[in-house]
């Protein structure tokens, strides 16, 4: 008897399931790539385009949409759920080769420390043979060595140990631009900080030099908590998004005032850099970093405001009160 009541609910439940139809096309051209028949309303709106016919398309570079120009559908993203019928067409569009983003902030954060230092130590064919492996006579240049240096140490070992990403890879082609960026400008106020005729700041001096120091490392710490607290909200292999709040980390406090610390604190680090080189080239840098964060921490602070009704008001972006 049980065995056949088993069995009708099963029969009920397969005759109460809506299938769903599915079709794939192409968004630039419009030709058909695949159709599902018979799809289940609980199933992954992602289905793999490529297999045997465009092995190329692995999943990570494909980009499903509902709008051939709209934004791309989300990997936990369901058909029951999604604003289409029994009969769904999504139109797919190619992201192109895809890296992991662990090897992109590898590559990113590695390039710089060891350009740095190329030039720190003076390594030939650099500036004119009589200085080669020779160190510079000013003591504030080995202080900038080894805050770059560890600023850029301790990107890598976060980037091991502390980040959890919510999307696996990025284009290939990003890395080009994004390597260009950190690696160029480390070579660029490399060059002038350890330059032999380079000249340490004169107005303050020493003073400058040491609340410069200060700057730098109380930032770092601060960027470092703040990494921690992002983390923690995120448990190991989940996307869920939580709205961030003080901790009992008195760096995490600013979390009352600013949606994005982390770009606070890094953008404090650079300030406290340039006032300790007087730099032309790291001032460059501090500004471009600055306004390149500022995009993010928008973008991010909108996202926030979207997601979550309950958003914390007094926040701003990046700066309190500011921006």
């Amino acid at each position: 008897m049980q065995h056949r009541m088993h069995q009708l609910s099963l029969l009920l439940y397969k005759l109460s399931v809506v299938f769903f139809e599915v079709e794939i096309l192409d968004a630039k051209t419009k030709d058909k790539l695949c159709f599902l028949d018979k799809v289940r309303p609980l199933h992954k709106y992602c289905v793999c385009v490529g297999g045997g016919t465009h092995p190329q398309w692995y999943a990570a570079r494909q980009s499903i949409r509902l709008d051939p120009k709209g934004k791309s559908l989300k990997d936990e993203d369901v058909l029951q759920h999604l604003p289409v019928g029994t009969t769904a067409t999504f139109y797919f569009r190619d992201l192109g080769a895809q890296i992991s983003w662990v090897t992109v902030f590898l590559t990113e954060y590695g390039g710089p420390l060891l350009l740095y230092l190329m030039f720190y130590f003076r390594v030939p064919f650099i500036y004119a043979p009589k200085y080669d492996f020779t160190t510079s006579k000013h003591w504030v240049v080995h202080l900038a060595c080894m805050c770059h240096s560890f600023h850029y140490l301790k990107r890598l070992l976060e980037t091991l140990f502390v980040h959890r990403f919510s999307h696996g890879t990025m284009p290939l082609r990003n890395i080009f631009k994004n390597c260009t960026y950190y690696w160029g400008f480390a070579a660029w106020m490399a060059y002038y900080i350890n330059h032999p005729l380079y000249t340490p700041p004169t107005i303050y001096g020493e003073q400058q030099v040491r609340i410069a120091l200060i700057i730098f490392l109380f930032c770092q710490v601060g960027n470092f908590s703040i990494h921690i607290a992002l983390r923690n909200l995120r448990p190991p292999g989940s996307k869920t998004r939580k709205i961030p709040y003080p901790t009992k980390n008195p760096f995490t406090w600013i979390f009352l005032l600013v949606s994005c610390p982390n770009y606070t604190y890094e953008l404090g680090s650079w300030f406290g850099f340039t006032l300790m080189t007087q730099c032309l080239p790291v001032a460059f840098f501090t500004a471009v970093g600055f306004i390149q964060m500022t995009v993010w921490a928008k973008g991010k602070h909108r996202s926030y405001l979207k997601e979550f009704r309950d958003y914390p008001p007094l926040r701003s972006p990046i700066l309190p009160f500011v921006l």
